[in-house]
């Protein structure tokens, strides 16, 4: 029997640790990615396909022989892209269009926790700027604001008074800085509390567990400045634990997916749960329908056994019933520290040399490309994030402690990271 053949859909980080994990399976699959960055090279055959060329990525599949996809980010979720894979019969880790309405409308994902009957903060939807400022008038601070549609991690903003809120109401919904997606809004109470992540691979009805994971999305040190798409994590976080964890997974995902079923929708993917551990509980913030970027270049690396059947066996509804609920082997802990251009989230400068990108790097170390190209013998920067240091160890601080140290072999002008990855408070 032939090696099987993988197609990775992304280019960024995440991808790069998809395409990691997959290039170490015992099943040694030939693994492709469209369009991934030169940085995954050595891992994967490059694809010069975008990943919302839905068409293209179809007719590039069906000529070559692809046994699995996996779709990485969630814009070509929302342009459909699973379902014409699955149309054409090829196995996807993905959910279609309509499953991935959880994450990309807030108001569809809120009425799905609702008839699910599962626990999230108290929300009213807006469609117009003045129902918003109506709404915000009235709300207890701080409050809580969330775009509709997809907004690259920009579409969420904690108001702590109201003119913060009415200046988010006045770009989004009136100057339409986030186009279509800031039409609606979803006004939500404020949680207070910590927050995690808990990623779990499904086939629409049977799911394994990840590590959980902890993402740092604002900026600066200490959780300042504006929110980004994450400037690090780690995992396991140190809350929930394991069995809490698993616990929390069986409350949310079960009565989540047996929703979808009931409407129809097959769900076959990851579910990547934001949760907040309030007083009262745990509360689902948000659910994405793909791993969380960078939390699968802190989640991939500690695996402890073969992604690639789990993967396969989950885009065919085929994970075995005795993994139901179980958790997906893996061993010791990651952090992850993000590299980001000068001007990131804003407008990031490209086209930066990148000093110190090839090496070599110390055991346990995995540099996750992001932003970046080459530019004859260099590497340049050319997105907001442009690498990820992941370092992989025994305990978290030890993870932590080698991930600073390999931050500070790269260089370029105008790069920002955060200080205190793994480090902020946790119960």
């Amino acid at each position: 029997m032939s090696d099987p053949r993988v197609l990775v859909v992304g280019q960024g980080g995440r991808e790069h640790a998809i395409v990691d994990a997959l290039h170490r399976s015992s099943e040694h699959p030939k693994v492709f990615v469209a369009p991934g960055n030169p940085g995954m090279e050595p891992l994967a055959e490059r694809v010069p396909i975008e990943a919302t060329d839905v068409q293209a990525l179809v007719r590039w599949v069906r000529g070559h022989a692809i046994d699995l996809v996996v779709i990485g980010p969630e814009t070509p979720l929302e342009a459909g892209l699973a379902d014409a894979l699955r149309a054409d019969a090829v196995p996807v880790l993905g959910p279609g269009k309509e499953g991935a309405r959880l994450e990309t409308s807030k108001v569809f994902a809120k009425e799905m926790f609702h008839k699910a009957g599962l626990p999230t903060a108290a929300f009213r939807v807006a469609r117009s700027a003045d129902e918003a400022e109506r709404m915000v008038a009235d709300a207890p601070l701080p409050v809580v604001l969330k775009a509709d549609g997809l907004a690259a991690g920009k579409g969420v903003v904690v108001a702590s008074t109201r003119e913060e809120a009415g200046a988010a109401i006045d770009a989004w919904m009136r100057r339409g800085a986030l186009g279509a997606s800031g039409r609606t809004l979803v006004v939500e109470e404020f949680l207070p509390g910590e927050e995690t992540s808990i990623l779990v691979l499904t086939d629409g009805e049977r799911w394994v567990l990840f590590p959980a994971a902890r993402d740092h999305k604002r900026l600066g040190d200490g959780d300042t400045g504006p929110n980004t798409g994450g400037m690090g994590a780690c995992a396991p976080a140190r809350v929930p634990q394991p069995e809490e964890a698993k616990a929390i997974a069986h409350a949310l995902v079960d009565p989540l997916l047996a929703v979808l079923r009931d409407g129809g929708t097959s769900y076959r993917g990851i579910l990547y749960l934001g949760l907040m551990l309030t007083a009262a509980g745990p509360q689902l913030l948000e659910v994405n329908a793909r791993f969380g970027d960078p939390e699968a270049q802190v989640v991939l690396p500690l695996l402890a056994e073969d992604l690639y059947p789990l993967a396969n066996a989950a885009a065919r509804g085929a994970l075995p019933k005795e993994r139901h609920g179980t958790f997906v082997a893996h061993e010791g802990a990651a952090v992850c520290v993000v590299l980001a251009a000068r001007g990131y989230p804003g407008s990031p400068e490209s086209g930066i040399v990148i000093e110190g990108l090839n090496g070599p790097w110390p055991h346990g170390i995995c540099v996750y490309h992001a932003g970046v190209n080459r530019r004859g013998a260099n590497w340049v920067t050319s997105g907001g994030r442009v690498v990820g240091v992941t370092a992989r160890s025994g305990t978290l601080e030890h993870a932590r402690l080698a991930a600073y140290d390999a931050v500070r072999r790269v260089r370029f002008d105008g790069m920002q990271y955060r200080n205190d990855i793994a480090q902020s408070p946790q119960p």
